[in-house]
Formats: C-alpha cells, sequence, structure tokens
C-alpha cells in the first residue's frame, strides 16, 4: 500500500494534501512529450510523492517505470497551488489538494517505451500543434513555458 492509500484508510474521504511532482521533458525537436491513461485527458508526465523519497526521485522514478526514459538534469520550472488544483474523485468521494512541483527536462536517454499494463500512451507534440483534450491547467502552463523557450 502506498502513502495515499495508508493516509486514505486514517482519514476516509477528508481533504488530503498531496505533492505531485511532474516534468516538461523537451526533444532536440522542441516537441514536449504529454502522456495519459488512455481516454483520459492529455498532461505532462508526473507522480505521487512517497515517504522517504525527494521531488527529484519521484519525479524520475515515475518517468521511468511509466515511460522507460531516463531523465538526468532536472531544472525547477515552478510550484504551483490553489483551488484550480483540487481533485475530487466521483466515485469514491475523495478530495485531494495538490501541490505540483514542475520540472523542465531537455536531458533524458532511453526509448520511449509507455507502461502498456498500465494503458498508459504517450508521444511528442509541437507546442503549436497541441491536442484539444488536454487539461486546462496544464495547457496554461504550456503556454508560459512556449514563451520562455523562445527566449
Amino acid at each position: 500500500m502506498d502513502y495515499c492509500e495508508n493516509m486514505r484508510a486514517m482519514i476516509g474521504n477528508a481533504p488530503l494534501i498531496i505533492m505531485r511532482p511532474s516534468v516538461a521533458i523537451i526533444n532536440r525537436s522542441c516537441e514536449i512529450l504529454l502522456n495519459r491513461y488512455i481516454g483520459g485527458t492529455w498532461g505532462i508526465p508526473g507522480g505521487i510523492l512517497q515517504l522517504n523519497e525527494s521531488v527529484e526521485e519521484c519525479i524520475k522514478r515515475n518517468v521511468q517505470i511509466d515511460l522507460g526514459i531516463m531523465l538526468n538534469t532536472l531544472r525547477l520550472f515552478g510550484v504551483y497551488s490553489g483551488k484550480e488544483l483540487i481533485n475530487r474523485v466521483e466515485e469514491s468521494g475523495d478530495e485531494y489538494h495538490t501541490v505540483a512541483v514542475g520540472y523542465l527536462c531537455t536531458d533524458f536517454e532511453g526509448k520511449l517505451t509507455p507502461d502498456e499494463n498500465q494503458a498508459i500512451e504517450a508521444k511528442f507534440f509541437k507546442f503549436d500543434r497541441l491536442p484539444e483534450e488536454i487539461d486546462p491547467f496544464i495547457k496554461n502552463k504550456l503556454v508560459e513555458l512556449k514563451v520562455q523557450l523562445e527566449k
């Protein structure tokens, strides 16, 4: 059982604050890697921080497991929280207040191999050709990132 499941067992559906490191992975063609669980919305790779790991370890672990890519150098992009990052799981009623720590990575290696067991789909997109089914919060942050990359 992971940290969130342990906490849920103790607090039921009460709001839970979670730390979610995420990473914008940019390839040499200046395309961004987006992923999703099949049928869901597109977003950037991320995971939930577990006990006894750093945010950097968390994002590197999740990207390697979910996508088969090894991240090398990470650069902090931003830390985000607030009402737009509150999520409620409809089936269970569980409420999560997310603190997102965003990184940028252009230094990675390995072949993109999404975890088929978790039904993960992933591919690189040009910034001007992002998919329609993208999380609105992520889309706004990608607009900010595009401006920074153009400088």
